[in-house]
């Protein structure tokens, strides 16, 4: 059933890539990965051309599988995904917050997972897509050059691509999310300094 639907939509093309990311982000079974492999196997002189079009469908899919969440609600997460997965994105969510977005966009998790989870949280729509464009660029780029510059030998390469991306990536961000929590917090700091100065000195001028 599911090589039947991956054959179908690779008689397609770059379309049939394109509707496979689309519904990706929203509610396919199957990740995108599957079918740009293929696809960029068979003509790796379109690798980069095809990475494009996976990923404007995939930020396209974005808020449509955001407010599948946000009107239907948790209900529809155990229904239609894996109880892992969801699990897995609950417990990011969890223990990182908005940080599981991010990471969640380089994870071998589907994103739909994210996604539909986005609206069941309330997360912000525009930060959510904001995540989406940097995490699904390296995810389709990356498989994308590899095929641009070594052609069909890039198959052995792309196999665990989503690990090491995984791998690679998440310390990046899980560092670069540390260093803005603190940045944050010291701003936060200079500004409550100024006013708890002004406080004391307005209790002085205070008439006894």
């Amino acid at each position: 059933m599911i090589q039947d639907l991956l054959d179908f939509l690779m008689d397609f093309g770059a379309w049939g890539l394109f509707i496979h990311s689309f519904f990706d982000a929203i509610i396919m079974p199957i990740p995108a990965f599957f079918l740009q492999v293929p696809l960029s196997m068979a003509h790796p002189s379109n690798a980069l051309w095809l990475a494009t079009v996976g990923y404007i469908g995939c930020l396209l899919g974005t808020p449509f599988g955001y407010l599948i969440g946000k009107y239907v609600g948790n209900s529809i997460l155990y229904k239609i995904l894996k109880k892992s997965w969801v699990d897995s994105a609950t417990k990011m969510f969890q223990k990182n917050g908005e940080a599981a977005i991010l990471i969640g966009a380089f994870t071998p998790i589907p994103f739909k997972v994210f996604t539909i989870m986005s609206g069941c949280m309330k997360f912000p729509l525009w930060r959510l897509i904001g995540y989406a464009a940097v995490g699904r660029a390296v995810k389709f780029y990356v498989v994308g050059l590899l095929f641009y510059y070594y052609g069909r030998a890039a198959e052995g390469m792309v196999k665990d691509v989503s690990m090491y991306i995984f791998v690679i990536a998440v310390p990046v961000l899980v560092l670069f999310l540390l260093i803005r929590k603190r940045y944050r917090k010291k701003k936060a700091e200079a500004q409550e300094k100024p006013s708890k100065i002004e406080a004391r000195e307005a209790d002085l001028d205070r008439p006894i």
